[in-house]
Protein backbone atom coordinates (compact mmCIF):
# COMPACT_ATOMS: atom_id res chain seq x y z
CA UNK A 1 0.00 0.00 0.00
CA UNK A 2 1.51 3.40 -1.00
CA UNK A 3 0.89 6.67 0.76
CA UNK A 4 -2.68 7.06 -1.27
CA UNK A 5 -4.19 3.71 -1.69
CA UNK A 6 -7.07 3.33 -3.90
CA UNK A 7 -9.59 0.06 -4.19
CA UNK A 8 -13.24 -0.82 -5.72
CA UNK A 9 -15.25 -3.10 -4.24
CA UNK A 10 -19.03 -3.80 -5.29
CA UNK A 11 -19.07 0.04 -6.91
CA UNK A 12 -17.56 1.89 -4.17
CA UNK A 13 -14.22 3.45 -4.77
CA UNK A 14 -12.10 4.29 -1.70
CA UNK A 15 -9.14 6.85 -1.59
CA UNK A 16 -7.15 6.03 1.74
CA UNK A 17 -4.51 8.63 2.94
CA UNK A 18 -1.49 6.05 4.32
CA UNK A 19 0.65 7.82 5.96
CA UNK A 20 -0.32 7.19 9.69
CA UNK A 21 3.72 8.06 10.87
CA UNK A 22 2.70 11.58 9.58
CA UNK A 23 -1.01 11.80 10.88
CA UNK A 24 -1.78 11.07 7.01
CA UNK A 25 -0.48 14.93 5.87
CA UNK A 26 -0.79 14.64 2.39
CA UNK A 27 2.19 15.72 0.07
CA UNK A 28 2.23 17.23 -3.52
CA UNK A 29 3.28 13.58 -4.75
CA UNK A 30 -0.17 12.64 -3.02
CA UNK A 31 -2.06 14.97 -4.46
CA UNK A 32 -1.63 14.75 -8.03
CA UNK A 33 -2.07 10.83 -7.82
CA UNK A 34 -5.51 11.98 -5.54
CA UNK A 35 -6.35 14.01 -8.40
CA UNK A 36 -5.77 11.86 -10.84
CA UNK A 37 -7.62 8.84 -9.25
CA UNK A 38 -10.91 11.53 -9.06
CA UNK A 39 -10.70 12.13 -12.44
CA UNK A 40 -10.52 8.58 -13.38
CA UNK A 41 -13.45 7.73 -10.74
CA UNK A 42 -15.49 10.16 -12.91
CA UNK A 43 -16.34 8.14 -15.96
CA UNK A 44 -15.48 4.73 -14.41
CA UNK A 45 -19.11 3.17 -14.27
CA UNK A 46 -17.14 0.33 -11.63
CA UNK A 47 -17.05 3.36 -9.28
CA UNK A 48 -20.70 4.61 -7.84
CA UNK A 49 -19.50 6.02 -4.65
CA UNK A 50 -16.83 7.24 -2.75
CA UNK A 51 -14.98 7.33 0.10
CA UNK A 52 -12.09 8.77 1.80
CA UNK A 53 -10.76 7.81 4.81
CA UNK A 54 -7.47 8.09 6.74
CA UNK A 55 -5.00 5.26 7.66
CA UNK A 56 -5.06 4.62 11.14
CA UNK A 57 -7.40 5.37 14.55
CA UNK A 58 -5.06 8.49 15.21
CA UNK A 59 -5.88 10.78 12.40
CA UNK A 60 -8.07 11.29 9.35
CA UNK A 61 -5.73 14.20 7.85
CA UNK A 62 -3.51 16.96 9.48
CA UNK A 63 -3.41 18.64 6.52
CA UNK A 64 -0.08 19.57 4.28
CA UNK A 65 2.87 18.04 4.99
CA UNK A 66 4.98 21.32 6.59
CA UNK A 67 7.82 19.98 5.38
CA UNK A 68 6.80 20.73 1.23
CA UNK A 69 4.70 23.76 2.56
CA UNK A 70 5.82 27.69 1.97
CA UNK A 71 6.48 28.85 5.43
CA UNK A 72 9.34 25.77 5.38
CA UNK A 73 10.59 28.17 2.33
CA UNK A 74 10.91 31.50 3.85
CA UNK A 75 12.52 33.04 0.63
CA UNK A 76 9.10 32.00 -1.85
CA UNK A 77 7.53 34.75 -3.07
CA UNK A 78 3.77 35.33 -2.27
CA UNK A 79 3.21 34.34 -5.88
CA UNK A 80 5.14 31.49 -5.87
CA UNK A 81 3.63 31.46 -2.51
CA UNK A 82 -0.06 31.28 -3.67
CA UNK A 83 0.73 28.98 -6.81
CA UNK A 84 1.42 26.44 -4.38
CA UNK A 85 -2.37 26.56 -3.11
CA UNK A 86 -3.90 27.53 -6.60
CA UNK A 87 -1.85 25.21 -8.51
CA UNK A 88 -1.76 21.98 -6.60
CA UNK A 89 -3.45 21.70 -3.23
CA UNK A 90 -6.82 23.10 -5.06
CA UNK A 91 -6.54 20.04 -7.55
CA UNK A 92 -8.77 17.73 -5.33
CA UNK A 93 -11.29 20.69 -4.58
CA UNK A 94 -11.55 21.50 -8.09
CA UNK A 95 -11.53 17.67 -9.35
CA UNK A 96 -14.38 17.12 -6.60
CA UNK A 97 -16.71 19.58 -8.19
CA UNK A 98 -16.27 18.28 -11.62
CA UNK A 99 -17.41 14.69 -10.15
CA UNK A 100 -20.87 13.92 -9.90
CA UNK A 101 -20.63 10.52 -7.83
CA UNK A 102 -21.27 11.00 -4.24
CA UNK A 103 -18.11 11.05 -1.97
CA UNK A 104 -18.29 10.41 1.71
CA UNK A 105 -15.66 11.18 3.79
CA UNK A 106 -15.04 9.13 6.73
CA UNK A 107 -13.33 10.63 9.39
CA UNK A 108 -11.12 8.15 11.32
CA UNK A 109 -9.15 10.64 13.78
CA UNK A 110 -8.01 14.00 13.58
CA UNK A 111 -8.88 16.66 11.14
CA UNK A 112 -7.09 19.94 10.89
CA UNK A 113 -6.89 22.65 9.44
CA UNK A 114 -6.70 21.24 5.21
CA UNK A 115 -7.36 18.41 6.94
CA UNK A 116 -10.64 19.20 7.29
CA UNK A 117 -10.71 20.93 4.43
CA UNK A 118 -10.27 17.70 2.53
CA UNK A 119 -13.38 15.96 4.35
CA UNK A 120 -15.83 19.70 4.20
CA UNK A 121 -15.07 18.81 0.39
CA UNK A 122 -17.27 16.02 0.04
CA UNK A 123 -20.76 15.88 0.01
CA UNK A 124 -21.21 14.14 3.24
CA UNK A 125 -19.74 13.58 6.43
CA UNK A 126 -19.26 10.18 8.94
CA UNK A 127 -17.33 10.76 11.89
CA UNK A 128 -15.48 8.75 14.43
CA UNK A 129 -17.03 9.67 18.41
CA UNK A 130 -12.98 9.77 18.88
CA UNK A 131 -12.32 12.10 16.53
CA UNK A 132 -11.79 15.76 16.65
CA UNK A 133 -11.81 18.37 13.99
CA UNK A 134 -10.31 22.04 13.92
CA UNK A 135 -9.50 24.53 10.96
CA UNK A 136 -6.87 25.58 13.28
CA UNK A 137 -5.40 28.06 10.37
CA UNK A 138 -5.90 30.60 13.11
CA UNK A 139 -3.32 29.95 15.40
CA UNK A 140 -0.65 29.29 13.11
CA UNK A 141 -1.02 33.19 11.30
CA UNK A 142 -2.65 31.48 8.75
CA UNK A 143 -6.56 32.20 6.34
CA UNK A 144 -7.96 28.90 5.42
CA UNK A 145 -6.28 27.86 2.66
CA UNK A 146 -8.05 24.79 1.14
CA UNK A 147 -11.81 26.14 0.78
CA UNK A 148 -12.42 26.13 4.02
CA UNK A 149 -13.97 29.78 3.88
CA UNK A 150 -15.75 28.66 1.53
CA UNK A 151 -16.98 25.33 2.09
CA UNK A 152 -17.71 25.78 5.92
CA UNK A 153 -20.31 28.54 6.16
CA UNK A 154 -22.66 26.43 3.59
CA UNK A 155 -22.24 23.58 5.74
CA UNK A 156 -23.09 25.15 9.39
CA UNK A 157 -23.91 28.43 8.59
CA UNK A 158 -22.14 31.66 8.26
CA UNK A 159 -22.09 32.62 12.59
CA UNK A 160 -21.01 29.39 13.00
CA UNK A 161 -18.53 29.37 10.43
CA UNK A 162 -16.56 32.26 11.69
CA UNK A 163 -16.60 30.87 15.30
CA UNK A 164 -14.88 27.93 14.15
CA UNK A 165 -12.36 30.14 11.79
CA UNK A 166 -11.53 32.61 14.21
CA UNK A 167 -11.20 30.76 16.97
CA UNK A 168 -9.25 27.41 15.52
CA UNK A 169 -11.41 25.42 18.41
CA UNK A 170 -11.03 21.69 18.22
CA UNK A 171 -14.90 20.34 18.31
CA UNK A 172 -15.67 16.66 19.17
CA UNK A 173 -18.10 14.30 17.06
CA UNK A 174 -21.12 15.00 19.11
CA UNK A 175 -21.01 18.77 18.86
CA UNK A 176 -19.88 18.01 15.15
CA UNK A 177 -23.12 16.26 14.59
CA UNK A 178 -25.41 19.12 16.43
CA UNK A 179 -24.04 21.56 14.07
CA UNK A 180 -24.96 19.72 11.19
CA UNK A 181 -21.40 19.36 10.32
CA UNK A 182 -21.24 15.59 10.11
CA UNK A 183 -24.47 13.37 8.66
CA UNK A 184 -23.54 10.58 10.94
CA UNK A 185 -21.47 9.39 13.84
CA UNK A 186 -20.09 5.91 15.13
CA UNK A 187 -18.06 4.20 17.37
CA UNK A 188 -14.41 4.34 16.10
CA UNK A 189 -14.59 0.25 15.87
CA UNK A 190 -17.60 0.60 14.15
CA UNK A 191 -16.72 3.56 11.53
CA UNK A 192 -15.63 1.13 8.56
CA UNK A 193 -18.79 -0.85 8.79
CA UNK A 194 -21.09 2.07 9.56
CA UNK A 195 -19.25 3.96 5.94
CA UNK A 196 -19.27 1.02 3.81
CA UNK A 197 -23.24 0.24 5.19
CA UNK A 198 -24.16 3.93 4.23
CA UNK A 199 -21.98 3.90 0.62
CA UNK A 200 -23.93 0.58 -0.02
CA UNK A 201 -26.66 1.72 0.60
CA UNK A 202 -26.48 4.47 -2.05
CA UNK A 203 -24.68 2.48 -4.83
CA UNK A 204 -27.31 -0.09 -4.65
CA UNK A 205 -29.44 3.09 -6.29
CA UNK A 206 -29.12 3.34 -10.32
CA UNK A 207 -26.38 4.88 -10.72
CA UNK A 208 -27.79 7.30 -13.54
CA UNK A 209 -30.50 8.72 -10.94
CA UNK A 210 -27.89 9.31 -8.51
CA UNK A 211 -25.81 11.56 -10.53
CA UNK A 212 -28.22 13.43 -11.85
CA UNK A 213 -29.68 14.43 -8.02
CA UNK A 214 -26.76 14.91 -7.20
CA UNK A 215 -25.63 17.18 -10.22
CA UNK A 216 -29.05 18.85 -9.43
CA UNK A 217 -29.45 19.61 -5.88
CA UNK A 218 -25.32 21.97 -6.67
CA UNK A 219 -26.80 23.42 -9.57
CA UNK A 220 -30.25 24.34 -7.33
CA UNK A 221 -28.38 25.65 -4.78
CA UNK A 222 -26.84 28.17 -7.14
CA UNK A 223 -29.25 29.50 -9.32
CA UNK A 224 -32.75 30.83 -9.00
CA UNK A 225 -36.17 29.05 -8.43
CA UNK A 226 -36.81 29.28 -12.49
CA UNK A 227 -33.86 27.62 -13.47
CA UNK A 228 -33.72 25.18 -11.44
CA UNK A 229 -36.98 23.95 -12.20
CA UNK A 230 -36.15 24.05 -16.01
CA UNK A 231 -32.89 22.17 -15.18
CA UNK A 232 -34.65 19.11 -12.84
CA UNK A 233 -37.44 18.67 -15.97
CA UNK A 234 -34.49 18.08 -18.03
CA UNK A 235 -32.97 15.72 -15.79
CA UNK A 236 -36.04 14.14 -14.68
CA UNK A 237 -36.75 13.53 -18.57
CA UNK A 238 -33.37 11.99 -19.19
CA UNK A 239 -33.87 9.51 -16.18
CA UNK A 240 -37.29 8.70 -16.97
CA UNK A 241 -35.99 7.42 -20.43
CA UNK A 242 -33.28 5.07 -18.83
CA UNK A 243 -33.60 1.52 -18.52
CA UNK A 244 -33.04 1.84 -14.41
CA UNK A 245 -35.82 3.77 -13.85
CA UNK A 246 -38.29 1.29 -16.14
CA UNK A 247 -36.20 -1.90 -14.02
CA UNK A 248 -37.01 0.48 -10.81
CA UNK A 249 -40.43 0.33 -11.37
CA UNK A 250 -41.10 -2.90 -12.68
CA UNK A 251 -39.05 -4.46 -9.63
CA UNK A 252 -41.61 -2.36 -7.45
CA UNK A 253 -44.56 -4.20 -8.80
CA UNK A 254 -42.97 -7.48 -9.19
CA UNK A 255 -41.66 -6.91 -5.49
CA UNK A 256 -38.30 -8.17 -5.97
CA UNK A 257 -34.77 -6.10 -5.84
CA UNK A 258 -34.04 -4.19 -8.24
CA UNK A 259 -31.10 -5.12 -11.08
CA UNK A 260 -29.61 -2.16 -12.51
CA UNK A 261 -27.15 -1.91 -15.26
CA UNK A 262 -26.16 1.51 -15.62
CA UNK A 263 -27.98 2.55 -18.47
Amino acid sequence: MGELAWSVRGGIGTIVLNRPESRNAFTFEMIREWERLLREARTDDDVRVLVLTGSGDKAFCSGVDLSSISNAHPNLTPLQRKAQLHDDIHRVALALEDLDKPIIASINGVAVGAGLDMALMCDMRIMSTSARVSEGYVKVGLTPGDGGAYYLPRIVGTAKALELLLTGDFIDAEEALRIGLVNRIAAPEALADETTRWARQIADHAPITVRMIKRATYQSANTDLRTALDLISSHFAVVAATEDAAEALQAMKDKRTPQYKGR
